[in-house]
């Protein structure tokens, strides 16, 4: 298994930068979470607005996790065929992808609702 050390963010932007980008990133994941809590409590009872926001608290959280425990996140699953290759993420990240395509889904289904 390729373990990659991952000190910045998607597609390893800011990767290469001084250190600072730890703690940036790390700070936009707790004040996302804090945001996160809010918006759960502001909407009780959706159902799939609950689960997205839920993913991408999960996956926040793990990522900042990594980043406090580790000082960067660590991407282990990565896929290639043939020439092909797909960078590389993890769970947290799988979550957090999961969480927006709920949130865009949720969205689509409110606007069909409102017609």
């Amino acid at each position: 298994m390729v373990r990659a050390h991952n000190t910045g963010a998607a597609f390893s932007f800011l990767a290469s930068a001084s250190g600072w980008q730890r703690w940036f990133f790390t700070g936009i994941g707790i004040a996302a979470a804090i945001f996160i809590i809010w918006m759960l409590k502001s909407h009780p009872g959706q159902k799939l607005f609950s689960f997205a926001m839920a993913c991408i608290l999960g996956g926040a959280l793990g990522n900042v996790i990594d980043r406090t425990l580790h000082g960067y996140v660590v991407d282990f699953l990565d896929f290639h065929y043939g020439n092909w290759h797909f960078p590389a993420f993890n769970v947290a990240d799988s979550a957090i992808t999961i969480g927006a395509a709920c949130l865009i889904l949720d969205e689509i289904q409110r606007v069909r609702r409102s017609r």
